[in-house]
């Protein structure tokens, strides 16, 4: 199948591209930026005037429910979420139901993304066994069955020395360890930022020192063993010095951000509303800019969405019984645009953070309108309002605290390997 897509601003960080043009697609993948091939005769157009069209987003940290959590979300809705919010690519995180610690489970998965017609979901396997954090689980063989890198998502490593002949054996096998740092005793079950809102509220607290103490143990092991470290979903102002330091110093490590936490703060936390339960938690107005600043000077390369949708049971209760996370897949691009409207980054550095700099940590030929790549592209006007609502919505989870809110910045077209998968449908 061959598809042009017409009269749109191309923005392509990778290949420094920032101009009205066409692109041309066939077989499903790009054949041509601004030139057109000999004998091209399209099958579909794309009309793309006043729109951006530029590479898929890849999303480093999602967690997709179904396969013991279906209640919550499964993947034929999360996977209609993504592509309505011009993502291409997502990473699972593995604690899934079963752990994705085993080849069986990876092949599991890679069923589930076939039937909900979304290849495009890469496994992040086990770090440990069951992510119990005592027993390694068996990386080479996970790599083997297509596991794209290895964590323990959010659950904690026995001790350090289990850590360091972790990534002793990551290493060994040239595997990207995703670590979201976190000392356990020290967030001591907490559920909000240390500070003067969980004073104020009583509720159970986690001090940054939880983050950037497990960010600076895990920096020295990745310089004893020489694993290549990504550190996802950075909270705090500290982090962000830390991360800078090592990657001067040569480091082979790398950054993301969770998109919420570059515009929410502990002061915009409604009392006792559960949206706003995240882990890490939502801290303050000087960690916020630091993160924007950091993401600014590249010292974050990426920003995620941290997606994690939950069923109305899982966020009901009191604050801290609460489970934490949002579901914000839909909400990524219109938070990323806000960003460049408020001058905080770039309109092709936030493209950059959703596309080019995850599928170099990723190590992906994608995140790029490079002839010979996957046509995976997003095409989105930056200028559309929608509201945040049940209409528009397509996760089956609406825990977000944007809920009701109007934004400005929609997706109208998202391909996949040169299948439309989303198509806006404007209602009248």
């Amino acid at each position: 199948m061959m598809i042009r897509i017409d009269h749109g601003r191309i923005v392509d960080p990778a290949n420094d591209i920032d101009r009205v043009d066409s692109v041309y697609i066939a077989g499903g993948k790009i054949v041509s930026v601004t030139d057109e091939p000999a004998g091209f005769k399209p099958d579909t157009v794309i009309d793309a005037s006043d729109k951006i069209v530029c590479p898929g987003f890849i999303d480093l940290s999602t967690r997709l429910r179904d396969m013991g959590h279906s209640r919550k979300a499964t993947f034929k809705s999360e996977v209609l979420a993504a592509a309505a919010a011009g993502v291409t690519t997502l990473c699972l995180q593995p604690d899934t139901a079963p752990v994705i610690d085993t080849p069986a489970v990876v092949e599991l998965i890679k069923e589930l993304a076939e039937k909900a017609d979304y290849p495009q979901i890469y496994a992040v396997g086990a770090l440990t066994q069951k992510l119990e954090g005592s027993e390694l689980s068996s990386m080479l063989s996970l790599k083997q069955a297509g596991c794209i890198a290895v964590g323990n998502a959010n659950e904690p490593v026995k001790n350090l020395l289990i850590l360091r002949r972790a990534m002793e054996y990551a290493a060994s096998h040239d595997l990207l360890l995703m670590f979201r740092p976190n000392d356990f005793d020290l967030g001591n079950n907490g559920c909000a930022h240390e500070g003067a809102v969980a004073t104020r509220y009583g509720l159970p607290s986690i001090p940054e020192a939880a983050e950037t103490i497990a960010l600076a143990q895990c920096l020295e092991l990745a310089e004893l063993t020489g694993c290549r470290v990504h550190f996802g979903q950075l909270s705090c102002k500290r982090s962000v010095i830390k991360i800078h330091q090592a990657k001067k110093y040569g480091l082979k490590v790398s950054a993301d951000v969770a998109i919420h936490q570059l515009h929410l703060t502990e002061n915009d936390m409604k009392p006792f509303d559960s949206a706003y339960h995240v882990l890490p938690p939502l801290r303050t107005e000087d960690d916020k800019q630091y993160l924007r600043q950091g993401l600014a000077g590249g010292t974050i390369n990426s920003i995620c969405s941290d997606h994690q949708p939950h069923d109305l049971d899982a966020k009901l209760g009191a604050f801290p019984e609460t489970e934490p996370g949002m579901s914000s897949l839909e909400t990524l691009l219109p938070l990323m645009l806000k960003l460049v409207s408020q001058h905080a980054i770039t309109l092709e550095q936030g493209i950059a953070c959703l596309s080019a700099n995850p599928a170099r940590v990723l190590r992906l030929d994608s995140g790029a309108l490079t002839p010979g790549f996957a046509a995976d592209v997003c095409v989105f006007d930056p200028e559309l309002e929608w509201q945040v609502n049940s209409v528009n919505w397509k996760s089956q989870g609406v825990n977000t605290p944007f809920w009701g809110q109007t934004l400005k910045g929609r997706v109208t077209h998202t391909l996949q390997a040169g299948k439309i998968i989303h198509r806006l449908i404007e209602r009248g």
